[in-house]
């Protein structure tokens, strides 16, 4: 007498996860072509540069106008975390997308 096998959904999907980690090539996210690599140079550049500066001054600015016009201070707090968002974001992108396992 011979006992069936029953395996559910959710141990056939761990399964399947660790033959997939396991017969994985190590990562290599940053090391591919230059195909796209003048249109990266470009848009760092401008966001990282005075165009994002002046960016950034104009949602605090706008933020200020509105929190004076609504006496609410979550305008200006949203112009500085947009600024803040808008000076740091290319470099952490530029640092997970760089990196090498």
């Amino acid at each position: 007498m011979q006992k069936e096998f029953k395996v559910n959904r959710r141990t056939q999907v761990v399964f399947v996860a660790v033959a997939l980690s396991l017969i994985a090539g190590s990562a290599l996210a940053g090391t591919t072509g230059t195909e796209f690599q003048n249109l990266y140079t470009w848009i760092n550049n401008v966001v990282t540069g005075y165009f994002g500066r002046a960016v950034s001054v104009a949602a605090v600015g706008i933020g200020a106008i509105l929190s004076i016009a609504r006496v609410n201070p979550l305008p200006i707090l949203a112009g500085v975390g947009f600024a803040i968002f808008l000076q740091y974001t290319p470099t952490i992108i530029t640092g997970i997308l760089s990196a090498t396992v």
